[in-house]
């Protein structure tokens, strides 16, 4: 057995090896951009779905031994350790790999590790088939002590205030203290609650074609889920987890473990990468303040013209104006002809009362020429000032 552990932790060593350094893949979320609420939820969905279904052994055992490794090559057990440079102090004891993980739970804490589904699976029915992939879905799953766990059980996590439990490591067991639930519920370590936060966020949107339908199926889900794909939980836990998910930002250790997953399953969490996508989401929590730049833009320059000029009068009001641009000179600007609408890279229209536009994108260092027409109607209806003095300017960008 130890021969083979030892194996199996060489392997997974080299597997990690080539991926120490994975970061997001270029183009990633693009699909995602400028998507808000629901349609940025959906759109998340179909970037990490179809990922690669592990096996429940050996293949989640394996995968802890790269994705929930800590420096020292001990095991991260988010119900009884204490991370450094916190105020709980240090943990009363570690597990190793593969020699303290354990299928039958012991009658105390500390004596070994199973495998924790910190979304119960008795919340989707208790699946355990191949096709089931939230059974073996590393995002939700981690190495915990399996008496802890145990206590734990199928309840919500919340936070207590009268505990009738607490682990060695300060996660307490008892009623729920929050507004709109009082039934029995687990409160982890304050230094674990944003990693079990954006994991939750990630159930909802890795399954959301499924989640709708789990609300009756246990009365501890459904004190959480509220049955539908949107918003997906119930407020009281919803605000709850937009809490810890602003209170505890994403660490290293996320950061690792998140890219550790992408190499198992080939898929991230989004909440873990974008942080500021709970907010944009589910508007709770706070906004995600990103860090300072690393730069100032370079090559700043101006190659920009603002065209500013004051509405025309009269007994007959245009309805806008058509602007027209030339590099060579006013000449070569044609009057537009009534009935024919003006679009490109060398034709704005602008709307009657604006009194201004900019005109971007233009090479530095060169000279522009406009001319600007009244015009009402549109289509085949648009009729075009072209008598008269027409309003024309010229101006160079900057180097």
């Amino acid at each position: 057995m130890k021969t083979r552990n030892a194996i199996i932790a060489i392997t997974l060593w080299m597997l990690t090896a080539s991926f120490a350094h994975a970061q997001i893949p270029s183009g990633y979320y693009d699909p995602a951009a400028n998507l808000s609420g629901a349609q940025l939820k959906t759109a998340l969905q179909k970037i990490i779905r179809g990922h690669k279904h592990l096996s429940y052994t050996p293949g989640l055992w394996d995968a802890f031994y790269t994705t929930d490794k800590k420096p020292n090559g001990t095991e991260w057990d988010i119900y009884s350790d204490i991370p450094d440079g916190t105020a709980n102090g240090s943990p009363s004891y570690v597990f190793n790999f593969g020699a303290d993980q354990c299928s039958t739970t012991p009658g105390y804490e500390g004596g070994c590790y199973n495998r924790e589904h910190t979304f119960p699976n008795s919340w989707w029915g208790g699946g355990q088939l191949a096709t089931d992939s939230m059974y073996t879905d590393l995002f939700h799953i981690f190495p915990a002590d399996s008496y802890v766990n145990t206590r734990r059980n199928n309840n919500p996590y919340g936070t207590v205030s009268a505990p009738t439990w607490t682990s060695q490591n300060g996660s307490k067991l008892g009623p729920c203290s929050r507004s709109g639930y009082s039934g029995t519920v687990f409160e982890p370590l304050d230094a674990f609650k944003g990693d079990i936060a954006r994991n939750y966020f990630y159930m909802a949107t890795r399954y959301e074609s499924k989640i709708g339908s789990w609300k009756a199926l246990t009365s501890e889900g459904g004190a959480v889920l509220d049955g539908t794909p949107f918003p997906c939980f119930e407020p009281w836990f919803l605000t709850m987890l937009g809490e810890w998910s602003a209170a505890d930002p994403v660490s290293q250790k996320e950061i690792d473990r998140n890219n550790a997953v992408y190499a198992l399953q080939g898929n991230r969490n989004p909440f873990i990468d974008h942080p500021e996508y709970v907010y944009a989401i589910w508007h709770v929590g706070t906004p995600s303040v990103l860090p300072e730049p690393t730069n100032y833009p370079a090559s700043f320059s101006a190659h920009s013209i603002h065209l500013q000029w004051t509405d025309a009068t009269g007994a007959t009001l245009p309805e806008g104006y058509l602007i027209r641009m030339s590099t060579i000179g006013f000449n070569s600007i044609a009057a537009p002809v009534n009935g024919q609408t003006y679009a490109g890279p060398s034709d704005f229209t602008v709307s009657y009362a604006r009194q201004s536009y900019w005109v971007t994108n233009l090479n530095a260092s060169s000279t522009y020429y406009f001319k600007i027409y009244s015009f009402t109607g549109s289509g085949t209806s648009a009729r075009y000032k072209t008598d008269g003095a027409i309003p024309q300017l010229q101006q160079t960008t900057a180097p």
